[in-house]
């Protein structure tokens, strides 16, 4: 018999392709998502699945429903949109987890929070193993999204402790795939989007920063075996992406590969305040204990991230024309 599960931010990137899988294994799902990112769209697949429930709700505030198991996704990942309303994203990632936490509580649910490499600041330590406690700027403008989510996992924990709450964390790196924002910043919609419109790829600093990059599938994949094969006693936190890094230089010079476009690489910005210059996963403890490691290569997931925004900018494209 399927299970209750409740997915904040379910209307997401992450959070739609969840939605599928769980609907696949047979589980009722109940989908909350305020739209500040995510979209009715992405959900497309979903919608008339008798098995799925939306409902618009904002996690900084209660919610009274019945559910077996929570997956808290809610919240902006991306730096434009997290920087756009940074005292909301702090509420989202901290009166979230009370909310979500709560609900929990009072359910008996196992709750799942998705937390991010973003803990661990500009690493000191590389790659980045779960016992290292980071480098992070608690006065910098990515400290809305950093700080927040590090004060998530300290109430999950305390939940744990003090309330005996089954709870998994998981720190998501870099990941992509279609559904990605096309506005949103990141590394690869931005070059995709770039170089499929032949403009050219905007790199900042000398782009030999580092970056590890998982498909989504996999990273999916990752989750649903940290809440269904690990007993109770496993909390994480795991460590959940791809841990063959690159330069970003690379990743551009993959895309425009790809796309086989006319772009060229344009050292344009400086870094970001507080950018990482290097970022990737130490995922022993996700091997051992999930038996779980990426499958999909770089260049399979880029070309199915690049027929996404293909036909995203093309689609764009006939509404423009129709509404002339």
């Amino acid at each position: 018999m399927g299970k209750r599960i409740l997915v904040t931010g379910g209307a997401g990137f992450l959070g739609s392709h969840l939605c599928e899988r769980l609907l696949a294994q047979g589980n009722d799902v109940l989908c909350v998502d305020n739209y500040f990112t995510g979209t009715k769209q992405n959900l497309a697949a979903c919608l008339d699945n008798p098995r799925f429930e939306l409902m618009r709700h904002d996690v900084t505030f209660p919610l009274y429903v019945e559910v077996d198991e929570i997956y808290n996704l809610a919240c902006p990942a991306s730096p434009i949109h997290y920087q756009h309303d940074p005292v909301q994203t702090t509420k989202t990632s901290v009166h979230g987890a009370i909310n979500m936490l709560g609900l929990a509580k009072r359910t008996r649910a196992k709750i799942f929070q998705a937390s991010t490499s973003e803990v661990y600041g500009d690493p000191t330590v590389h790659p980045q193993v779960e016992s290292y406690r980071g480098n992070v700027n608690p006065l910098g403008p990515r400290a809305c999204y950093d700080e927040g989510k590090r004060c998530a996992e300290t109430l999950f924990f305390d939940y744990w402790r003090q309330h005996k709450l089954r709870i998994k964390v998981a720190r998501i790196f870099n990941t992509y795939g279609p559904r990605m924002h096309p506005n949103d910043g990141r590394v690869v919609s931005n070059f995709i989007v770039q170089a499929l419109k032949d403009e050219d790829i905007t790199i900042y600093g000398d782009g030999m920063q580092t970056r590890a990059f998982c498909y989504v599938d996999d990273l999916i994949e990752g989750w649903l075996r940290l809440m269904d094969d690990t007993p109770d006693d496993f909390t994480g936190p795991v460590n959940l992406g791809n841990p063959v890094e690159m330069p970003i230089r690379h990743l551009a010079e993959t895309v425009i590969k790809i796309v086989g476009g006319k772009s060229k690489l344009v050292q344009a910005r400086p870094l970001p305040i507080d950018d990482p210059l290097q970022r990737c996963p130490d995922i022993t403890l996700a091997r051992d204990k999930l038996e779980w490691e990426p499958k999909v290569p770089l260049e399979q997931g880029l070309k199915k991230t690049v027929e996404y925004f293909d036909g995203l900018l093309r689609s764009n494209r006939e509404i423009s024309r129709v509404g002339r």
